[in-house]
């Protein structure tokens, strides 16, 4: 007879402590959990649910406290994964950026590396790896040679926006239906957006891809596997939030960094363009520019930033979600952004001014 499999634990937080005195969950461990939740780029809300469970697990690991190597099936992650890619990244050795995930690049990079040190190219973080990292600890710090490289692509494309190939992540689908007020749904709000986006993306030349259909909505890393399966260049990630207060509002851009300082310079500049255009293009609240290890924006190959645009709970902002027009101008700020980013600083308008224009089919 098979074991009864083990049921997951619902999130914990403070108001579900105080409704029973015997459990643990007191107003310092509350303080706690957000205090490292802010630590580690994750949504503050005091709950400790799967992204602070993952984070906790990762946390836990040093450098040098376990062996290291690629593995495709359970790739390792964690703290000590994250230390190695930018000790490596200090060097000069390409690891992409560093993310605390062990694929393919970091491998690469750890084989150069032994090259260079007249070790065996295993590939592997093992003992004698980590004596020549130590032997270097001093001499190579800082450079961020993963930025570098990342400015670099995006240079060598030119200011022209044919080919650029961009990922649509509807945060909702299926089943999912993401905040409801009055009957107003996220899911179907973000789902009229989406495609707008991608019919104003395609008229200007740009490929676009949405990451899931309206029937399904797969997890965020099923989402970032499929836009690095389609090689996308840059992945928007669109959402509608809802608060219990009603006084909320605003629109608010992320992208992937850590608190360590590491992260998409790219989508960081990204998220700075999406969100001045928005909000020059808009009357909604500036919420500003925020960095996040959330798994979509980490889990992702390219640049790429979440738009969570504005509050359905809010009067003002969910009487601008629901006009279709206000839609097609969010749409045409995200496609000026997309194009402001690839141009030269002395060819960059002003924010809120620029119109690409609508490439001819003839």
């Amino acid at each position: 007879m098979a074991p009864e499999a083990a049921s997951t634990p619902a999130p914990r937080s403070l108001d579900d402590a105080r409704d029973d005195p015997s459990e643990l969950f007191d107003e310092r461990l509350d303080h706690a959990v957000r205090a490292f939740q802010q630590s580690r780029g994750l949504s503050v809300d005091g709950i400790i649910g799967p992204d602070t469970i993952r984070a906790i697990d990762e946390a836990r690991r040093r450098l040098g406290d376990r062996l290291l190597y690629h593995s495709v099936s359970h790739p390792f992650v964690g703290d000590d994964v994250g230390a190695l890619q930018e000790r490596l990244a200090d060097m000069g050795f390409d690891v992409g950026r560093p993310d605390g995930i062990f694929g393919p690049r970091t491998e690469a990079a750890v084989r150069d590396f032994q090259r260079n040190r007249g070790l065996a190219p295993d590939g592997t973080c093992g003992p004698l790896t980590l004596r020549e990292l130590k032997k270097l600890e001093r001499t190579v710090v800082g450079g961020r040679s993963d930025v570098l490289r990342e400015s670099t692509r995006l240079l060598t494309r030119g200011p022209s926006l044919l080919g650029v190939a961009v990922a649509i992540d509807p945060g909702h689908g299926g089943d999912e239906t993401g905040a409801v007020v009055d009957d107003v749904c996220e899911r179907d709000l973000i789902a009229d957006l989406a495609s707008r986006l991608e019919a104003r993306l395609l008229a200007s030349g740009l490929e676009a891809y949405q990451t899931h259909g309206a029937h399904e909505s797969p997890d965020e890393t099923e989402r970032a596997r499929r836009a690095n399966e389609i090689g996308a260049d840059l992945l928007v990630s669109l959402h509608v939030d809802s608060s219990p207060s009603s006084r909320a509002q605003g629109v608010a851009t992320y992208y992937f960094g850590t608190a360590r300082g590491t992260g998409s310079a790219v989508g960081e500049r990204l998220a700075q363009l999406v969100q001045r255009e928005l909000v020059a293009r808009t009357d909604f609240v500036d919420c500003r520019t925020h960095a996040k290890t959330w798994e979509l924006l980490r889990h992702t190959r390219m640049p790429a930033v979440r738009i969570d645009l504005g509050y359905l709970t809010n009067t003002h902002d969910a009487a601008a979600l629901s006009s279709p027009e206000f839609r097609a101008a969010v749409a045409e700020g995200m496609l000026a952004a997309i194009q402001r980013l690839f141009l030269p600083p002395d060819l960059d308008p002003p924010t809120g001014q620029l119109r690409v224009p609508v490439v001819s089919t003839r």
